[in-house]
């Protein structure tokens, strides 16, 4: 039993031999009112009201701090100080260091702040690496590379003196028209889980604590508008929105979570204590913290009109679950405060989020006596090893969709006509929460801090003769340079269309945080370009880098089309080295490419009502299917098998050998979809249950075998219950969500089972001897 009866000199919360729990206690237990309220929130420095913001509202929200006024009592966190202006990462990590030894100062009790910054594309700083965004990591469908590219990202901001990342985003995609479909791995949930959890894992694995968000159901807003509220059932929620979150808390060990703005069923979600307290908590065991998306606790004011006032959104907050209040302290000081004191809000919810939140300060060292701030000198974020990583994932995500007449890769001496609004723009390839595009652009007169090379360098620097014009911008109305891209296109043997997005916030972008799209054609006059530049008959390669997959359907004339999202400050060379054939594809899509723009949204995960059908003129079939993506290479598959029989409480192996029967050396991506043809509520047609990337040499062999657990099969029955129903079901082991290799017919025995907190959530996969008859010839004993 811990004495708790020490004086203040050797005070508990101060041994770092005890639990981090008892620490915390005993600390909390020392605090005044006032200097816990100061724990459960952030201070956001530098931000202004001015307009140009990058949270939604700022410019109405953000409110001038007084420094030595908001510290006096201490402080839970700092919100971006290197993610608010542009600053050198040297200069900046010292001026952290300055303002960390002021807030000890001004603490009674000598504690540092919790520091957050944004992550989800590499270090959200001036000068930092920027790494390919979220849709390109499901594209790549690797979680081992997505972890490693997580561990380098944490590493910095490890050594710039940050504590917490806001990422990564596990929002399923629903309706890409959405802004932040840039944001999300894919539109499904088990693609989502398993690189969720990876790029957890490989940033708590530096020290960093990872923050799950959206918390949830973000992505499934009405029309696909941002902040919208959003109308699923709990079917949808159970069986789509929520399994990555839970997988990336297990398996990934994430220790905070970030409530999201929209509201499920009229009940926003700072608010709803059964998501962030029931669910969150009591049954999945979650024991780190809540923290608030920005504004979002005043919101339930503003926005959802659920409170009066700042204290009454404070308290519905505070007894939800929400433990910080970001990025800054509007409602949870004195407003929070007063109702506490005046007995209308008890203050053992204060004591219950303190204690979560000191916990997690003591696990970061921060109530250490020894502590003190980071002082890097210097402090390089943007290293050739962070490079060339960004570069790796960059070259697995992109993704050749048609390659008709073996037009790629480009031929040495090829006239090249490049033509499109992306062609030569360095921005062309960075998603909305990189530094140059979220900070940046609001500083015109500073340099990007990196170098970004754009398609049309590349292609020069590989020695391609470039005749190279605009055509039009990305969603402006001017037409008049369609002609000169004509011409252009008419006097060469290959034209490269580059379109696409350009991502930015609040409508100042085509993708991006508040750039929702009405529909799925391609912005601004860019259709009009593709159309006229095809209908010139020059063998035509569309390359589409964006935040959303648009409608390709009407440009079956393009000889190869080629997708890419955001691929990051070396996606350009990415791209290239995939054109020019120095790089074999083996990007996969994540979310579907729709025919039509119109027709879908939909995503790939739909009961049969919802595929084509007899009974309606419309036709929601995707261009290109989900898991779709070609090679330069060729594989087969043979000797598939599975057992006829899967106890409902037990695992399936699927087994099968892939070969690369082409020339030179390449990476397959094998899926595999359960299809369950009859059951207690509607399916979908198919799901993702497990994948493996493997990489072969020409000639080389290797066998793979995919075991699922049962858990896998479970969804929400009538009851409401997470069920393993017996019966038969198909495991489809597939090239995409509708190209399917071979279908194993199976029957799950046993009672119906069912399962709940605990289940099993990913398929295992092994890789066997990869073999190269060339190398090894078999000897008599093995023919025979």
């Amino acid at each position: 039993m811990v004495d708790r009866g020490a004086s203040e000199g050797t005070a508990l919360w101060q041994d770092v031999s005890l639990p981090a729990e008892v620490r915390a206690e005993d600390l909390a237990a020392r605090m005044t009112l006032p200097e816990k309220l100061a724990q459960l929130v952030g201070l956001w420095v530098g931000a202004d009201a001015s307009g140009g913001g990058v949270a939604p509202r700022q410019a109405e929200m953000a409110a001038p701090v007084v420094w030595e006024d908001a510290i006096q009592h201490g402080l839970g966190q700092l919100t971006r100080p290197y993610g608010t202006v542009p600053v050198e990462p040297t200069v900046a990590a010292r001026s952290l260091a300055a303002a960390q030894q002021q807030v000890v100062a001004a603490s009674r009790f000598g504690l540092p702040a919790l520091v957050h910054e944004e992550c989800l594309t590499g270090f959200a700083a001036w000068q930092a690496t920027v790494y390919p965004a979220p849709l390109a990591w499901g594209a790549a469908f690797h979680p081992e590379l997505v972890e490693e590219v997580a561990r380098s990202i944490g590493a910095s901001m490890r050594a710039a003196g940050v504590h917490q990342g806001l990422a990564p985003v596990l929002d399923v995609t629903r309706d890409p028209r959405w802004g932040r479909t840039e944001e999300t791995i894919g539109e499904d949930p088990y693609l989502v889980a398993t690189l969720g959890a990876a790029y957890v894992a490989g940033l708590e694995g530096t020290g960093l604590v990872a923050t799950l968000k959206h918390f949830a159901g973000y992505a499934g807003s009405r029309a696909a508008r941002n902040l919208a509220p959003v109308s699923i059932g709990p079917r949808e929620l159970a069986d789509v929105v929520l399994p990555p979150f839970e997988t990336a808390l297990r398996h990934g060990g994430a220790r905070s979570v970030m409530h999201s703005y929209t509201e499920l069923d009229g009940v926003p979600s700072a608010a709803d204590e059964e998501l962030l307290t029931g669910l969150l908590r009591d049954r999945w065991g979650f024991t780190g913290t809540v923290v608030a998306d920005y504004f979002g606790v005043r919101f339930l004011e503003t926005l959802h009109r659920v409170a009066a006032g700042p204290g009454e959104a404070a308290a519905l907050a505070l007894r939800a679950g929400v433990d910080v209040e970001l990025p800054n302290g509007d409602a949870y000081t004195g407003p929070l405060q007063a109702l506490v004191e005046a007995g209308k809000v008890p203050e053992a919810l204060v004591d219950r989020a303190l204690l979560r939140v000191l916990t997690q300060k003591a696990e970061l060292g921060l109530l250490d006596p020894d502590w003190t701030p980071a002082t890097p000198d210097p402090l390089v974020l943007d290293t050739e090893d962070s490079r060339e990583l960004a570069l790796r994932l960059a070259r697995e995500s992109v993704v050749l969709l048609r390659n008709d007449d073996a037009l790629l890769p480009l031929r040495p001496g090829t006239r090249l006509a490049l033509v499109g609004p992306l062609a030569d723009d360095p921005m062309a390839v960075l998603g909305c929460y990189t530094f140059p595009v979220h900070v940046g652009r609001q500083h015109p007169g500073v340099a990007l801090g990196l170098e970004i090379p754009t398609v049309r360098e590349r292609l020069r620097t590989d020695g391609f003769a470039v005749d190279h014009a605009e055509g039009c911008s990305v969603d402006g109305p001017d037409d008049s340079g369609l002609d000169g891209a004509v011409a252009a296109a008419r006097s060469a043997d290959v034209c490269v269309v580059v379109v696409g997005d350009r991502s930015g916030l609040f409508g100042r972008g085509t993708s991006g945080e508040g750039c929702d799209a009405p529909d799925l054609r391609l912005p601004g006059l860019q259709h009009e370009l593709v159309t006229r530049v095809l209908a010139t008959g020059t063998p035509t390669v569309l390359l589409v880098v964006s935040g959303r997959p648009y409608a390709l359907g009407g440009f079956e004339a393009a000889g190869a089309v080629v997708q890419t999202f955001f691929p990051g400050q070396r996606g350009a060379e990415a791209v290239v080295d995939v054109l020019t054939g120095r790089v074999c594809p083996s990007g996969r899509l994540p979310v579907s490419v729709p025919a039509d723009p119109g027709a879908q949204p939909t995503t790939y995960l739909a009961a049969p009502l919802a595929r084509r059908s007899d009974v309606s003129n419309l036709d929601p079939t995707p261009l290109f299917p989900f898991g779709h993506g070609l090679s330069f290479t060729s594989f087969d598959w043979s000797d598939v098998e599975a057992p006829a029989t899967w106890p409902v409480d037990g695992d399936l192996p699927v087994g099968l050998t892939v070969t690369n029967t082409g020339d030179r050396a390449g990476a397959d991506v094998v899926q595999l979809y359960l299809h369950d043809p009859v059951a207690q509520v509607t399916r979908p047609v198919e799901r993702l249950v497990g994948y493996a990337r493997v990489e072969l040499e020409p000639g080389a062999s290797a066998r793979l075998t995919l075991t699922v657990p049962a858990d896998l099969a479970s969804f929400t029955g009538l009851a409401g219950r997470r069920v393993v129903e017996p019966g038969a079901v198909e495991l489809r082991v597939a090239r995409s969500s509708s190209d399917v290799h071979t279908r194993l017919a199976v029957e799950m025995v046993g009672p119906l089972r069912e399962t709940g907190p605990g289940r099993q959530l990913l398929s295992r996969v092994e890789v066997g001897p990869t073999t190269a008859q060339a190398l090894e010839p078999l000897d008599e004993e093995d023919v025979a």
